[in-house]
């Protein structure tokens, strides 16, 4: 599976955006994907997660009740809608996945194997 992230751009405080992780290969409706953020200086952070069914969903305390992560496999796209965006969510933003086997250790960077490029969002305040 080979992921492309998209959808980013600069946006007031309180504003949304979706982003938009498409990814190539028949196997992705079997594969976990998660939404990671960098900002400039920090580690790469934990954002959200959704299991393989689309049934089993996780998030950072940080955007709980803000951001909803979603799925449509016939697609082969996977979303992050983000609403009532602040200044502190101002990062890149990487999508993941990962075949599941093993424990799902979803908010770890390192569980997932495969990584889209990332997509730049801006948040001003």
């Amino acid at each position: 599976v080979q992921l492309q992230a998209s959808g980013g751009g600069l946006v007031q405080a309180g504003g949304s955006l979706r982003l938009s992780c498409a990814a190539s290969g028949r196997t992705f409706s079997s594969y976990n994907m998660g939404w990671f953020r960098q900002a400039p200086g920090k580690e790469r952070e934990f954002v959200a997660a959704i299991n393989w069914t689309g049934g089993i969903t996780n998030y950072a305390d940080s955007v709980k009740g803000r951001f909803t992560i979603s799925r449509n496999n016939a697609k082969n796209t996977v979303y992050l809608q983000m609403n009532s965006l602040k200044p502190e969510d101002t990062a890149v933003y990487y999508c993941a996945g990962k075949y599941p086997t093993g424990t799902y250790y979803y908010t770890r960077p390192s569980y997932y194997d495969q990584w889209g490029q990332g997509t730049q969002v801006t948040v001003s305040s």
